[in-house]
Parts: C-alpha cells; sequence; structure tokens
C-alpha cells in the first residue's frame, strides 16, 4: 500500500474535471491510502452522490483558511474572471511543504511543478498559455506560471507520467509542453434506461453548469428556431449554479421563465438527470472547444442523439460524425431538425467510456509509476 495524494485545484465548479477527481480517488482508496489536496468550499461528500462514487476512505486536507478562500474566490468570479491557475498555485506551494510522506502524487488538477514522481492529468494546460498561438493566457498567467507552472523539462521526465482527456487536448499540451500525453477519456459509465427510443420524448435537453462558457442562452435560441420551423420541441435545462456565476444564471432563468416549453431545474439529483436523460431523444452542448465534453458522453451513454461544436475533445465523443458536429447557432439547427425529421435512433456505443476502463487504466498508470520508484 502506497501513499499518494490526489491534487485538485477545487470541486466549487462541480463539472467534468470533478468527476474525474473522485473517480481517481475512487479507483485508488481500495489499494492505497489517499489523501485528497484542494482549495474548495464544497465538501467531497457532496458531490458523491451527484457523481455516483463512494469515498469511504479518502482524507482531505486543505491549506489553512482555504474554504474561505475558495468563498471569496467564487464571490468574486465576476469581477477577476479565470481562477484555476490561481488555485492550482495555492494548492502547489501548499502541497510543496507536505510532499515529503508521500510516495506518489496524481494531479487531476492539469499540470503542475512538483518534486516527487506524479501522473498528472490535464483536462487543459493552466500555465505558459502564452506559448501558444490562440491562446487567452490573461493578465496573470505568466506570474502564476512562474509560480508553479512546470517546465518542459520537468513534464518529460521519467518519474511524470502525463494523460489528456482527449486527443485534440494532447495535442494542445504538445504545443504548449513539447511533450504528447497519452489520452485516457474521462470516465462515464453507461446509463440504464428502460424506454424504446420510440417512446421517448421530441424534447432537448441541455445539462451543464449555469456559465458563460456554456452558453445556454444560445442553446434557448436554437428552440426557439426549430420551433419556428413547426417542430413541437421542448428544452430541459439541467445544471449547478455556483455562485461564481449567478449574475449569468439569472439570465437563463430569465429567458426560461419567459417560454412555456422550456424548463430550467438547479442542482437536481443523480436520480432525476437520469430520469430525463432517459425519457428525452436529443442532447445539445454549445461550449466551444470543451476539453472533452462529458455532458456529451453521458448523452451517448443515456442512448440519446447528441449534438455538439465541431471543436475540441468533443469530436472524439461524438466519433467526428458530420451530422453531429456543428460550427454556428444556425447549422445546430439545421443539424437537429434533420435528426427529428429522420427520427433515426443513435448509432454509438453507450459504453465507450465506462468507468471501469478508465479506473482499470488509471490504476496500471499509478502501479507502473510505483514499480518504477523501487526499481
Amino acid at each position: 500500500m502506497a501513499q499518494i495524494a490526489v491534487l485538485h485545484n477545487t470541486l466549487d465548479f462541480q463539472g467534468g474535471a470533478d468527476a474525474v477527481c473522485l473517480a481517481v480517488c475512487d479507483a485508488l482508496q481500495r489499494d492505497h491510502d489517499i489523501t485528497l489536496f484542494t482549495v474548495s468550499e464544497t465538501a467531497p461528500a457532496t458531490l458523491a452522490d451527484r457523481f455516483d462514487v463512494t469515498l469511504s476512505d479518502v482524507r482531505v486536507r486543505m491549506p489553512p483558511g482555504a474554504a474561505a478562500v475558495a468563498g471569496a474566490l467564487s464571490g468574486a468570479a465576476p469581477w477577476i474572471g479565470p481562477q484555476l491557475a490561481l488555485r492550482s498555485v495555492l494548492l502547489e506551494r501548499f502541497f510543496r511543504s507536505s510532499a515529503t510522506p508521500f510516495d506518489l502524487a496524481v494531479s487531476t488538477a492539469n499540470e503542475l511543478s512538483l518534486s516527487i514522481p506524479s501522473v498528472q492529468y490535464i483536462h487543459y494546460p493552466q500555465f505558459h498559455l502564452h506559448r501558444l498561438a490562440d491562446g487567452d493566457p490573461g493578465r496573470l498567467n505568466r506570474l502564476l506560471s512562474r509560480l508553479a507552472g512546470p517546465s518542459s523539462s520537468e513534464l518529460a521526465r521519467e518519474d511524470t507520467v502525463l494523460l489528456a482527456n482527449s486527443s485534440w487536448t494532447a495535442d494542445v499540451v504538445a504545443d504548449v509542453y513539447e511533450t504528447r500525453p497519452e489520452v485516457l477519456h474521462p470516465p462515464v459509465d453507461p446509463i440504464p434506461c428502460e424506454l424504446a427510443w420510440e417512446q421517448r420524448e421530441d424534447g432537448l435537453v441541455a445539462v451543464g453548469r449555469l456559465a458563460p462558457d456554456k452558453r445556454l442562452l444560445d442553446v434557448i435560441a436554437v428552440v426557439d428556431a426549430i420551433r419556428d420551423r413547426g417542430y413541437d420541441l421542448h428544452l430541459h435545462v439541467v445544471g449547478a449554479a455556483p455562485r461564481a456565476y449567478r449574475r449569468y444564471a439569472e439570465r437563463v432563468a430569465a429567458a426560461a421563465n419567459e417560454r412555456p416549453y422550456v424548463s430550467l431545474e438547479r442542482d437536481v439529483p443523480r436520480n432525476r438527470l437520469e430520469q430525463l436523460l432517459c425519457t428525452h431523444k436529443y442532447g445539445l452542448n454549445m461550449k466551444q472547444g470543451e476539453h472533452f465534453g462529458m455532458v456529451v458522453a453521458e448523452y451517448v451513454a443515456a442512448g440519446m442523439v447528441a449534438f455538439a461544436p465541431a471543436s475540441g475533445g468533443q469530436q472524439d465523443v461524438l466519433g467526428n460524425r458530420h451530422d453531429r458536429l456543428f460550427d454556428s447557432v444556425d447549422e445546430a439547427v439545421s443539424l437537429i431538425t434533420n435528426a427529428m425529421a429522420a427520427n433515426d435512433p443513435p448509432e454509438l456505443q453507450p459504453d465507450r467510456f465506462a468507468r471501469e476502463q478508465f479506473q482499470t487504466s488509471l490504476r496500471r498508470y499509478v502501479n507502473e509509476s510505483l514499480t518504477a520508484l523501487n526499481r
């Protein structure tokens, strides 16, 4: 049994990266002693039911005052903008003083400069973004990169294993660090659904946190346009509403209230989410450049026909299908309208990204790293 530190910058945004973090803890807790380091006001147990995991043997450590700091950062998000890299700096600085007892670090907080052997799972690079031709580093990224960002030579070390959530992300990492990670798609279990395709409602479901990057107002615009074409399509918007995005959430709620065919449900339990996915035919994501697309993968896992922008890791999820990937709101309208007219059932397999596959691969990478330490 090894002493393993799992590093995750925050659980406060309640998205796909957090699902990966909890799945990693779940995968390793049986055979190893796990400590989760994070900077969050959200407790792991709060998300365990939503992501269907049991965390029975995981300790949590946070820097002094971390919950208050996390709350302040979430509250200030509308003014300070992206903050994951900042939280990662706080996390890395705290872990640096606590790393000695651990045999291995597993980062689900993207790339970090670490003093011990590590397995690092990258959802999208967070440091040195100025190296990307189309990157948007922001004003503080160079400073934060100096504080906690790894060098290219650090990530190329033999005792560092790099993983990426999609082939697209792996290419971006290679552009930044000149080292390409192996691809390990995030875990998304098939969702058992009883209704046959023909029995499902002609409805659209859009799942995701109520945040500007999810473009939920565009989702509503897509449904408006499809209804204008004569199709009786309704929409369920389902998402968490972290305090950081409260202003945008209010705009989405106002738009939903104006339309009898749009419903908004916040912070739903897992069984309600699965009920919606299993009783509707179509799923839509509008975020451009999604690093993987956990929501899109869940649509597939529930036997829905899914649509997403033709960018980012969603292309992996939807098998690069031209009839499911779009470049604009108008094209999304056309693709969904065509699918409704054809009424063809989905063709992608629901178990493509099953959690068992993810956890088996993750354990293999961790065990190989631990074995290398003992040679």
